[in-house]
């Protein structure tokens, strides 16, 4: 049987493009020569060395006491409650936003992907707790190398925040 031209220029073109945009999926797919395997098992990192962790974005709650020593008592708990929760291995990154017209406040980057888990982790932040900071918690896939940046934060800063 002969096949009609048609549909031989059909398979040559599709045969073709083939083997032109195997060597680009081949890059894709490259080995990386400085892997340490040892080491992305003991960060928990898959095949592209990453992994799931909690993202919680802080926006401005619901309460506003005008008592100013309230307010600087709950901080002054959300401050030990980092720095505790830091401590323990848990909370990989937290920093404030400067100002900024859309009630930002902070985030912090949590070493679990169980955004329940962390959920009880924050009730015990007297901030959040009695709604002077609103929690917003998402699944967040980045770099499994991130707690690693903890060992050089402490390193770098004079004066303990």
């Amino acid at each position: 049987m002969v096949m009609p031209l048609s549909m031989r220029k059909t398979i040559h073109l599709q045969l073709f493009l083939v083997f032109a945009l195997l060597p680009f999926f081949g890059e894709a797919q490259q080995q990386n020569s400085a892997y340490d395997e040892a080491l992305a098992k003991a960060l928990g990192a898959d095949d592209y060395g990453m992994k799931m962790y909690t993202f919680v974005l802080l926006t401005t709650g619901e309460h506003t006491p005008e008592d100013q020593a309230v307010v600087a008592a709950a901080f002054a708990g959300h401050m030990a409650n980092i720095n505790r929760l830091a401590q323990e291995g848990k909370l990989l990154v937290a920093g404030p936003f400067g100002p900024n017209g859309d009630a930002m406040r902070g985030i912090f980057i949590f070493d679990s992907a169980d955004t329940d888990e962390v959920r009880t982790w924050l009730a015990d932040d007297p901030a959040i707790s009695e709604g002077l900071l609103k929690a917003s918690l998402y699944p967040w896939y980045g770099s499994a190398a991130l707690p690693l940046y903890l060992e050089t934060s402490e390193k770098i800063w004079k004066v303990k925040p």
